[in-house]
């Protein structure tokens, strides 16, 4: 359904807005709104959905939460709330890594990304919510959204430690991620 809105706005037509309802507990209580970036980053919208349709970022935590920079979280391999978070950030899922969607979007406030390692082409389930802005990451990036709703609950989350911000102790979760149009 969700290509079918991308191609109804393209002609004019009524258009469907793709996002994500993500409920987070633990220090922040809520709900974060984001409208995905479905024109901009076919694919990775693609797999987010296929991987929020099929329950796979539910119970997953933000293993990496830098203060004035970002949170992140989508790990559904090693990021789950219910087991061994000794090696969340290292994940992904069963689906293929992708190729860069970059764009001319600026990393502002509320702008979701898209995590992956040294290789452009290595984006997988991860995904980061910035705090604030990051104009450093423009182009380096696949920006797949923007939060909508719920910046108070994303301002809540708690913050990691450290250089690389892991969370240390009960970090939040994301208790269900509902796709929405």
């Amino acid at each position: 359904m969700y290509r079918l809105a991308a191609v109804l706005a393209l002609i004019g037509g009524p258009a469907f807005a793709v996002g994500l309802d993500i409920t987070v507990a633990g220090e922040a209580n809520g709900v974060i709104h984001i409208e995905l970036n479905e024109a901009g980053a076919p694919n990775h919208v693609a797999q987010i959905v296929a991987l929020a349709n099929a329950g796979a970022y539910d119970g997953v935590v933000f293993h990496r939460v830098i203060d004035g920079f970002m949170a992140q979280t989508g790990d559904v391999q090693y990021g789950r709330a219910d087991g061994d978070l000794s090696m969340a950030g290292m994940g992904g899922s069963e689906m293929p890594d992708l190729g860069a969607e970059f764009s001319d979007t600026p990393f502002a406030r509320g702008t979701v990304g898209m995590a992956r390692a040294q290789d452009p082409d290595s984006a997988n389930s991860q995904f980061f919510i910035m705090f604030d802005a990051g104009d450093f990451l423009n182009g380096q990036y696949t920006v797949v959204g923007e939060v909508t709703s719920g910046l108070e609950v994303l301002d809540a989350i708690k913050r990691g430690e450290g250089d690389n911000g892991s969370v240390i102790g009960t970090p939040d979760v994301m208790t269900s991620v509902k796709v929405t149009e």
